[in-house]
């Protein structure tokens, strides 16, 4: 045998799972389609926020948070409706992550040199309703070094087991078959892509050079999921959330092609909520792109008003920073409007520095380089929007600015094929929900929000802009800003017990086979049901990758 173990993708379920392995002393393969230049995958570019639950840094804040509350609102978001069938093992995943990132997560990841900047974050505040989606307390905890340093030390275990002899990796090997023999995995067939020297994330050649056969006792699957194939993504796009866009921008490096998912089924794994996905309605055009179609995602806080392609405010919960797919679902399904792939925010410039972010880690470079200086300089004692959204600002195509309203929708206006707003009817709009500013209450749910924010210390020190009017010429100029539906993940995929074994058509375990990360709906097909709480993209491929190292260690020792 080629080894012991062999582990498909190299993107942080996959690292998380090798560690876990070689850790106890089995012979890894770590085989992927891109170069050594993209370790780490998807999550090397993720702005690296981690759902944690009752930690020291929220009750430092005042931030009261239990096991019970988070477990209440995980079932709220996710809306498990399948529990006989597609999510049998999905809900009992979701049980075991909500108590481990109640428990050992926070000590676990410390012991791999991550720590949280001290504030926390709050992400995907939901739909306004006890019972329902959304997180009822800040839980977004942003590690030092983002997704780059939460991938780094699973990097420097796996070169590190390579040098003692214990890791292989197998780059430009692409998979194109498991090997599946008398019901048990033994190994994996594919193609030797031709060399590519190309930076991290640049989309690669799929030359081919010959074939490939590894054999093992146990095989893991770590694919990732879907986002840069949009195909797929229209292919399974759930009657729910109407029509898919024409027009989307991209999350996800080209490599995130779902082409595992497919071909697992064809080895007669069983693939599960396959309808279940996860985009975004606020990306925008990369200025500055690195793989095909690059989007970024604005992380806002709760003060920006959002129109939809005709210039109508949203309703609530459609604003900012609330409920991800309750928005889209709004933004496609609206018979009106449907018919469009943009929707738009309007700010001032106050509010974009206080509370504009940019998902990703090249877009926060100061928390990226663990720069504790810098990210103070910057974000709290700095004065203007940070570096990274000001270039957005001057060179983004989505962005406009103005000191007047009528010259502000004139230029968005000019972003569309034919104008679609009316300056008069925005106006009045926004003259509407100003009024509502000059006191401490308000019957505007957004006014409402805004001044629930920033009850929250954390929010009210670095997130969220003193409430002022829009056309206040003090708080200005105007910024309009076009919006587009960003993909980003799939929340189904291979359905796997608590050991991360994947599941065949029948139910049953399959012999050595596993999977672990998003390929898996991050664990059991879909722990995220059909919402997720935010900082669970990460949290699930290390909790996934995790069980499925340690599993596959126990089978083949």
């Amino acid at each position: 045998m080629d080894a012991d173990v062999i582990v498909v993708g190299a993107g942080l379920a996959g690292l998380v799972a090798a560690h876990e392995l070689t850790s106890r002393g089995r012979r890894v393969a770590l085989v992927d389609q891109e170069n050594a230049a993209n370790l780490g995958g998807q999550a090397f570019w993720s702005f690296g926020g981690l759902f944690l639950v009752d930690s020291p840094e929220q009750r430092r804040l005042g931030i009261k948070d239990s096991l019970d509350l988070a477990w209440s609102d995980w079932q709220g978001s996710a809306g498990f409706d399948r529990v006989d069938d597609e999510d049998s093992w999905a809900v009992r995943w979701a049980r075991a992550y909500v108590e481990f990132a109640a428990g050992e997560k926070r000590s676990w990841l410390e012991g791999h040199g991550i720590k949280f900047l001290p504030t926390v974050g709050w992400a995907e505040r939901g739909d306004l309703r006890a019972h329902g989606h959304g997180n009822s307390v800040p839980r977004f905890h942003i590690a030092w070094g983002t997704g780059t340093g939460v991938v780094e030390p699973f990097v420097n275990h796996a070169k590190q087991a390579a040098r003692d002899g214990l890791l292989t990796f197998y780059h430009r090997h692409q998979v194109d078959a498991l090997v599946i023999e008398d019901g048990h995995a033994r190994g994996v067939r594919g193609t030797v892509l031709a060399e590519d020297n190309s930076a991290r994330g640049v989309r690669s050649n799929r030359d081919r050079l010959g074939d490939f056969e590894l054999t093992a006792q146990a095989v893991v699957v770590t694919t990732g999921g879907i986002g840069a194939n949009h195909d797929i993504v229209r292919r399974y796009w759930p009657e729910r959330l109407g029509t898919p866009p024409g027009e989307m921008v991209t999350g996800v490096p080209a490599y995130v092609d779902g082409r595992m998912l497919d071909i697992s089924a064809e080895a007669g794994v069983r693939l599960v909520n396959r309808d279940r996905m996860w985009h975004y309605t606020e990306g925008l055009q990369n200025w500055d792109p690195i793989w095909p179609g690059h989007g970024i995602r604005i992380l806002p806080g709760p003060s920006s008003l959002w129109f939809d392609a005709l210039g109508r405010r949203l309703p609530d919960p459609c604003l900012p920073g609330y409920d991800t797919l309750g928005t889209l679902k709004y933004l496609r399904t609206t018979e009106d409007i449907a018919g469009y792939d943009h929707s738009w925010f309007i700010l001032t410039q106050k509010i974009i520095e206080k509370e504009f972010a940019l998902s990703g880690s090249e877009q926060n470079p100061d928390i990226t380089a663990k720069d504790r200086v810098g990210f103070l300089k910057t974000r709290v004692l700095g004065k203007g929007a940070p570096g990274p959204v000001d270039a957005f600002l001057r060179k983004g195509a989505d962005f406009v600015t103005a000191p007047g309203l009528e010259e502000l929708v004139e230029k968005m206006n000019a972003l569309t094929d034919k104008p679609l707003l009316d300056a008069a009817e925005i106006r009045r709009q926004i003259e509407a929900r100003d009024l509502q500013i000059a006191n401490p209450y308000s019957k505007d749910a957004q006014v409402q929000g805004i001044r629930n924010a920033r009850r929250y210390i954390g929010d009210k020190l670095g997130r969220v802009a003193t409430p002022h009017r829009i056309l206040d010429p003090e708080a200005g100029p105007l910024i309009g800003v076009k919006l587009h539906v960003l993909t980003r993940k799939t929340l189904g995929g291979i359905q796997t017990d608590l050991d991360s074994r994947a599941l065949g058509v029948d139910g049953d375990p399959i012999e050595g086979l596993y999977a672990a990360g998003e390929v898996a709906g991050f664990g059991g097909g879909g722990v995220h049901g059909y919402n997720a709480l935010e900082g669970t993209f990460l949290g699930g491929c290390l909790f996934s990758g995790r069980a499925a190292g340690r599993a596959a260690a126990r089978q083949t020792g």
